[in-house]
């Protein structure tokens, strides 16, 4: 199963690339100019059972950020002047509580050694591996017309593929990179992996500086600021069997959406569902949108409107050996450019900088019944272990495996979650 997912996530992600580029069009430059980008994230997990106190046990362990809520700050700059020693600095409000500023720094180029070259050997042999894929689309209790869409390896064409999980395209977005005649700085770095702290603010003044750009300054509102972290207030099994989840609003967010992952316990076909109004795969969308694309998107009926709150997911996965969803809040992009253009299109407009922030807020959490708060769950005393201990009797036996050997050797299931938790890494 873990051998499907990946070339199932390698396919996918080959496709989301070809389809998740509109281009818009650009304006002429007189001449070329520093860009900066921030690049905001808050992502959090839920796992069913986790009060604070099993948090706080696994921060001691390193694993606090396995569940958060953490929030990552990625800083990019590439200006058009080059220096034989580039220097550059994010000037950061106190209210981040990282002292003065950010350093940007220059990635190294590490010239590559001379290696022999190898004769090559026999071509290696891979085991052709059967994949099906389902694909369903909607919030509601029930399944819609014309599902699933289906994709069978032994039956299906590749290019069958492209057309089945065809997907959304949202405007290409390229952020500053190394690039020959144009330097780059960035944060964190090689040299620099400061966490932020949790209750970091971003609010106030920014200036951007260095001996190889302009001076940058700028000002960044609350609506700019890092999102709040996507809580999920509760997991409702419907009486069809389907998944209701609920979720608090975040006030920032401009829309929502939400994918799941998970695999039929019997036959292993791979299930994909996702919260859209109409076929569409998602894959392209669980990343940072431009305002744009998110109100068109809504308009489409692709993206949730950010007045709602909860979404159903049809009976599905009630056979599943195990579900995982995903879910991203979009929030309030900036864009400024300095000098802004010329009311007059006959005055030639000459940019001096330009500044980018992006926003977005993803949880994780497994798609189930009672799967929401772990503070808010209470033990059920319906479960064996409870009864046993209850009764006064000794709790029955643990598989010697499990007792004994070590975790890192342990076989894992093959359930879709132990399929995600190696391909994800939680």
């Amino acid at each position: 199963m873990k051998k499907q997912f990946a070339i199932l996530l390698a396919l996918l992600g080959a496709m989301a690339s070809e389809s998740g580029a509109a281009t818009a069009a650009g304006q002429t430059k007189t001449n070329p100019y520093p860009h900066y980008w921030m690049s905001l994230a808050t992502s959090s997990q839920s796992m069913p059972g986790m009060s604070s106190e099993m948090a706080g046990m696994a921060a001691m362990f390193g694993g606090a950020s396995a569940f958060g809520p953490r929030r990552d700050l990625k800083l990019q700059l590439e200006s058009p002047r080059t220096v034989s020693a580039p220097e550059a600095f994010h000037d950061i409000p106190p209210v981040l509580n990282m002292g003065n500023n950010l350093p940007l720094k220059t990635p190294r180029q590490e010239k590559s050694s001379h290696r022999e070259r190898e004769l090559p050997g026999k071509p290696e042999q891979h085991e052709k591996t059967r994949i099906r894929m389902l694909y369903y689309w909607g919030c509601g209790d029930n399944i819609g017309p014309g599902q699933p869409r289906v994709f069978d390896s032994e039956k299906s064409k590749p290019e069958d593929m492209a057309t089945i999980f065809k997907g959304a395209a949202p405007s290409l977005q390229t952020p500053p990179a190394p690039h020959n005649g144009w330097t780059f700085g960035e944060w964190p770095s090689a040299e620099d992996r400061t966490a932020i702290p949790k209750e970091a603010s971003l609010v106030g003044e920014h200036r951007i500086r260095g001996n190889y750009t302009v001076d940058i300054p700028f000002r960044l509102d609350t609506r700019r600021d890092f999102m709040e972290p996507v809580k999920f207030s509760s997991f409702q099994q419907t009486a069809s069997g389907g998944t209701k989840f609920e979720w608090q609003s975040i006030p920032t967010a401009i829309g929502y959406f939400a994918t799941a992952v998970g695999s039929n316990g019997a036959n292993g076909d791979i299930i994909m569902w996702s919260a859209s109004e109409i076929p569409e795969n998602g894959m392209a969308l669980m990343d940072y949108l431009t305002p744009g694309d998110v109100s068109r998107f809504i308009r489409d009926k692709i993206i949730i409107d950010p007045s709602r709150t909860s979404c159903t997911v049809p009976p599905i996965f009630k056979d599943s050996a195990g579900a995982m969803l995903q879910f991203i809040a979009y929030g309030e992009q900036l864009d400024i450019v300095h000098p802004p253009r010329p009311k007059d299109p006959k005055v030639v407009w000459q940019p001096e900088w330009s500044v980018k922030v992006r926003l977005k807020s993803t949880s994780m959490a497994p798609l189930g019944v009672n799967a929401g708060d772990g503070e808010k769950r209470k033990p059920k005393s319906s479960s064996r272990r409870n009864r046993v201990e209850q009764q006064g009797e000794n709790p029955p036996e643990e598989p010697q495996a499990d007792r004994d050997e070590p975790a890192e050797r342990r076989p894992r299931g093959e359930g879709v979650g132990n399929a995600l938790r190696g391909i994800f890494g939680f």
